[in-house]
């Protein structure tokens, strides 16, 4: 559980993110919530007045003073009310915009962080989970700051109010409203504290809640092909139970709280009456700062006070759920917000270059198809590079939670031009070898150097726009086929993302849909097969035109005959490019430069297709075995 530092950290941390979004509009609300509050709050003060008229006007019998005394307190109240009308109405406007200008700056902040993020956070968190930050504890602090914080400081501020009036006019009655707020706070803290807890942990289940429904969205096919819907229900039974029993005893604590807090004040309004009429008839000695007789003027409205001190110390108690809930949910927001995001001390960028005759080049910003590494010096001075497709591994050691060794030793030398192959087992390595060269994760030991530069001193931005990748896991994202393949170069032309598309052999099953080009994607390209999605993920790599490709298992989705498509405009689109290709079909490396074994994250054997078939090793034995790895 949150210690109460923790707890005042979040609360304070809100508040001066909304203060800090809107510098000039929190402090009218503010002022507009303690005014109406205040206001609220004085009717016992015109109220006293007005009965201590009444009494002095039946002794005396002067109907015309009284009146003169009367109406101008009638016509003050009606003023102050008018305006508090007009400010309470301006404030929730005005409260309305800053929350959804907050939640939308907030959610803003939060994307834009997340896009910052290392590719291990998403490989720790479920995608569900990190859903519900966006939508359910966004809506919780939209409650808290919408209705909870702005209650508190509209009851906060009339309990002050009150309370200064009840001991201006009684201090005896005043004691006995505060010895029964005492009865109310140990209630709160009883329930409130039991609220607060099981809150926090609903919060949690339904983030797992929510990221269960998602995988099983994502898998249905899989659940189906299986038969496995029964045990996807007993699964989500599991978690719905524990969020309905989270819930239950959270709204268990929360729906008892304001009906014994109620009571509590019914109670005290009784007591109140009782002893307030026992100093009326004893004549009792008034205790007080305004020195008047205990009376009729002064114990009506202090009941009236009592009904309104309680209730407000009632709303309070109330707002504990949102309070509690809107923490847990800025807890988890700020705590994305503050997740880590990834490093980059790199200084080396990639630019347009123009080539020399005699070889040097020279930075332009038009994009001419050739690419230099622009390398600033101490001295002030800047050298270029021409990108030339020189990547090397050396001794390269990996581990994901640096314990388990994934890559020992890894030399892999690839040379501009050089088509790359790995083939190995499920979890040889082969993958991990392509996330550290476009630097997803950094090595624990060795070195890997791009044209001769350490890649940690290139910037990540500039290294992956140099580096062109096609996943076995294909994503698409909603809208056009055009804009899905321009996806992989922003500035594009039309006729540029068609010829990306001839290049990969997508061009014709994409003419023959619905709208060609501009057919609507949604849902991850469902209404595609699993060929023609990878099909256009080939083309976004072609448009892109780096002069680096890594394809994983990139075909392993595409039938016989469609390979034989792709693998001719693969074959245009890797000359004169390094290419790392992982693949388990052997078929597809067998004209690769070099083809390097990897077994449990050492490569064991290195060569051509014909020098590794000579050898016969590990790779002679997967060949004449069979052509699949698995």
């Amino acid at each position: 559980m949150p210690n109460k530092t923790a707890k005042k950290g979040v609360i304070l941390r809100t508040l001066k993110m909304l203060f800090g979004y809107f510098p000039r509009l929190a402090p009218l609300v503010t002022f507009g919530l303690i005014f109406s509050s205040v206001v609220s709050s004085i009717p016992a003060l015109f109220q006293q007045r007005i009965i201590a008229v009444i009494e002095k006007w039946v002794d005396s019998g002067d109907w015309a003073s009284a009146k003169a005394e009367i109406m101008p307190l009638i016509i003050l109240l009606i003023v102050l009310y008018a305006l508090s009308i007009g400010l309470m109405i301006a404030g929730q406007l005005i409260l309305a915009y800053m929350t959804q200008g907050f939640l939308c700056k907030l959610r803003r902040t939060m994307f834009d962080h997340m896009q910052d993020l290392p590719i291990r956070y998403f490989d720790t968190h479920r995608a569900g989970d990190v859903m519900s930050y966006y939508t359910n504890d966004i809506d919780t602090l939209r409650q808290l700051v919408s209705q909870a914080l702005p209650q508190i400081v509209r009851s906060g501020t009339i309990l002050l109010t009150v309370l200064s009036i009840m001991i201006w006019y009684c201090g005896w009655l005043t004691l006995l409203i505060l010895l029964g707020v005492v009865a109310m706070i140990l209630v709160t803290k009883k329930f409130g504290g039991g609220s607060a807890r099981y809150f926090r942990k609903q919060q949690q289940t339904m983030g797992r809640a929510e990221g269960f429904i998602q995988e099983m969205m994502n898998g249905q096919k899989v659940v189906k092909v299986f038969c496995r819907e029964e045990e996807s229900k007993t699964a989500f039974d599991t978690i719905n139970d524990e969020l309905c029993e989270d819930s239950f005893r959270a709204n268990a604590y929360a729906n008892t709280l304001g009906p014994v807090i109620g009571n509590i004040g019914n109670v005290l309004y009784v007591l109140t009456a009782i002893v307030g009429g026992t100093l009326l008839i004893t004549g009792a000695p008034n205790f007080s700062l305004s020195g008047l007789p205990v009376s009729i003027s002064i114990v009506v409205p202090f009941l009236n006070m009592a009904k309104q001190f309680t209730g407000n110390v009632n709303n309070l108690s109330q707002q504990i759920n949102s309070i509690v809930m809107g923490m847990a949910g800025a807890d988890r927001v700020f705590a994305l917000i503050d997740e880590k995001p990834e490093t980059d001390e790199g200084y080396v960028t990639l630019v347009n270059a123009n080539p020399a005759p005699d070889g040097s080049v020279e930075e332009t910003e038009e994009h001419t198809g050739h690419w230099a590494w622009k390398h600033p010096h101490g001295d002030g001075t800047v050298t270029y590079t021409p990108l030339r497709g020189d990547v090397r591994l050396t001794e390269v050691d990996f581990s994901y939670d640096g314990e388990k060794q994934v890559l020992t030793d890894v030399s892999v030398y690839a040379e501009p031009g050089q088509k790359v192959a790995f083939v190995g087992a499920t979890g040889a390595g082969k993958t991990t070898i392509t996330n550290l060269i476009n630097r997803f994760y950094d090595i624990a030991d060795g070195k890997i150097r791009y044209d001769g530069i350490n890649i940690n001193k290139i910037k990540k931005a500039d290294l992956r726009r140099s580096l062109g990748i096609v996943l076995q896991d294909t994503s698409l994202f909603t809208g056009t086929v055009m804009e899905n393949i321009r996806y992989g170069r922003l500035d594009a032309t039309d006729e540029e993302c068609r010829e990306a598309a001839r290049l990969a052999g997508a061009d014709d099953f994409i003419s023959r849909l619905p709208e060609g080009y501009d057919t609507e994607l949604t849902g991850n390209g469902a209404n595609l097969s699993q060929g023609q999605r990878q099909l256009i993920a080939i083309a976004r790599a072609a448009v892109a035109d780096p002069p680096v490709l890594i394809m994983d298992e990139a075909t392993s989705s595409i039938d016989t005959r469609t390979e034989a498509i792709v693998s001719r405009g693969m074959d245009k689109l890797m000359e004169g490019r390094t290419v790392f290709v992982i693949a388990h079909r052997l078929s597809t490396v067998m004209n690769a430069d070099v083809i390097m074994v990897l077994d449990h994250g050492r490569i064991i054997e290195r060569g051509s297709h014909d020098k590794l078939i000579a050898e016969r090793g590990t790779y002679y034995q997967l060949y004449t075995g069979a052509f699949e790895l698995e």
